[in-house]
C-alpha cells in the first residue's frame, strides 16, 4: 500500500472504514437480533397470544427478511461510500497534481510560478505560503543577477584602471611618479574595501560575526563621531549637529559595532546631503535606547523604502557607484542592530531627506 499514490491510498483507507463498520453492523446483528426476537415472543406466548405452533417460522421469516435487507444496505451503501471516497479523494488530489506541477516548474528555474488559491483551507495556506516562498526564491535570484553585474562592473573598473598604469609603466609610456602610485594605491583601496564589505557581510548573515555586549556611555562615541565627520564637511555644505541629553542612559551593547553602523549612516547622509543639515539624535525609552540621524539631503521614494536594507540594492541603479556605494553597508547595519536585540527603520520623503533610527538594549 505504501507504493501506491495518495489518490488510492485516501480510497482504500475510506473504503476500509467502511467495510469495518458495515462488518460490525452484520456480525452484531446477526448474533442478537435473531435472539431478541425469540425472546419478544417467548413473552407474547406468556400472555393471551399462542405462537408455539409459528415461531420457528416467524423466526425463518425474520431471518430471510433481515438477510435480504442487509443485503441490499450492503450493496447501497457500500456504493454510496466508495463513490463519495473516490469524489473525496478526487478533490484532495486535484490541488495536491497542481502543487506537483508547480513546484517542478519552480524546481525547474521558472520562479515567476504560482499556486491558485484552493476550496480546502489547509491547502489554500499552503497555496500562499508557497506563493510567499516563491516570491522571495525569485527576489534572491533577482539580486544575485544584479550581484553579479554590480561586482563585476565594481572589479572591472579598478582593474582596467591597474592594469592600464601597469602596463604603460611596463612600456615605458607613463613615467613611474607619485601621483601614478598614489592612484594605483586609491584603485587597490576600492578592491579590498568590496571584499571587506562582501565578506563582513557574509559573516554576519551567517551569524559569524562576533558581537561582544557591554555597558558603556553612548553620548562620548556619538560626540567624537560626530566631530570626525564634521573636519570632512566643506563650508558650502551642511552642518552637523548632535542632539544627545546629558543624563542618557547607557546601553548595552558592543561599542565597536554600534560605531560601525553610526559610520554607514553618517557616510550616506552625507554622501546624499549637499546643502541643509544632517542631526545625530538620542534617546531613551523603557528598556531601549534610540539613535536617529535625520538629513535634508535627496530623500527616497515611498515606493523604494521597503527595499533599502536589502544587500546590493539602490534605487538609482544608473547613480555612479563611486557615489552610490556598493549597496552592503545599510544590509551589514541592519544585521548588526539585530545581533545586538535591536532594531532599525527608515523614514523618508523624496527631495526632503530621510532619518534613520536604530534601538538598542539599555541598562
Amino acid at each position: 500500500m505504501a507504493k501506491l499514490g495518495l489518490r488510492y491510498r485516501l480510497f482504500l483507507s475510506h473504503l476500509a472504514v467502511m467495510i469495518v463498520g458495515l462488518s460490525t453492523l452484520l456480525v452484531v446483528n446477526k448474533l442478537f437480533s435473531p435472539r431478541l426476537f425469540v425472546l419478544q415472543l417467548e413473552q407474547l406466548e406468556g400472555s393471551e397470544f399462542r405462537l408455539f405452533r409459528v415461531r420457528q417460522r416467524l423466526v425463518e421469516v425474520f431471518e430471510f427478511t433481515w438477510s435480504r435487507g442487509a443485503f441490499w444496505s450492503v450493496v447501497v451503501g457500500g456504493t454510496a461510500a466508495g463513490g463519495l471516497s473516490y469524489l473525496v479523494a478526487k478533490r484532495i488530489m486535484k490541488p495536491l497534481i497542481q502543487i506537483e506541477d508547480v513546484i517542478q516548474k519552480v524546481a525547474a528555474g521558472r520562479l515567476e510560478e504560482r499556486l491558485p488559491s484552493s476550496e480546502i483551507p489547509e491547502l489554500s495556506r499552503l497555496a500562499l505560503s508557497f506563493n510567499h516562498m516563491a516570491a522571495n526564491l525569485e527576489g534572491v535570484e533577482q539580486r544575485r543577477r544584479e550581484l553579479i553585474s554590480d561586482l563585476t562592473h565594481e572589479l572591472r573598473t579598478p582593474l582596467t584602471v591597474v592594469e592600464g598604469y601597469l602596463e604603460g609603466l611596463a612600456d615605458g609610456t607613463i613615467a613611474p611618479t607619485v601621483d601614478i602610485y598614489q592612484r594605483l594605491a586609491k584603485e587597490t583601496t576600492r578592491l579590498r574595501r568590496l571584499v571587506n564589505d562582501l565578506q563582513e557581510l557574509s559573516q554576519a548573515e551567517a551569524g559569524y560575526l562576533p558581537v561582544r555586549p557591554q555597558k558603556f556611555d553612548v553620548r562620548p562615541l556619538l560626540r567624537s563621531l560626530v566631530d570626525r565627520f564634521s573636519d570632512q564637511l566643506l563650508e558650502e555644505g551642511p552642518t552637523l549637529t548632535l542632539e544627545c541629553p546629558v543624563d542618557l542612559l547607557p546601553a548595552l551593547a558592543d561599542p565597536e559595532r554600534v560605531e560601525q553602523v553610526m559610520v554607514n549612516l553618517l557616510g550616506n547622509a552625507l554622501r546624499y546631503t549637499d546643502t541643509g543639515s544632517i542631526t545625530v539624535r538620542a534617546w531613551n525609552e523603557p528598556g531601549k535606547l534610540w539613535i536617529a540621524v535625520k538629513d535634508t539631503g535627496q530623500g527616497i521614494a515611498a515606493k523604494d523604502l521597503p527595499h533599502v536594507f536589502e544587500r546590493f540594492w539602490r534605487a538609482d541603479r544608473s547613480r555612479d557607484r563611486l557615489s552610490g556605494g556598493t549597496g552592503i553597508g545599510l544590509a551589514i547595519s541592519r544585521r548588526l542592530v539585530e545581533l545586538q536585540g535591536g532594531t532599525i527603520q527608515v523614514e523618508s520623503e523624496l527631495g526632503k531627506g530621510s532619518t534613520f533610527r536604530f534601538s538598542l538594549p539599555s541598562v
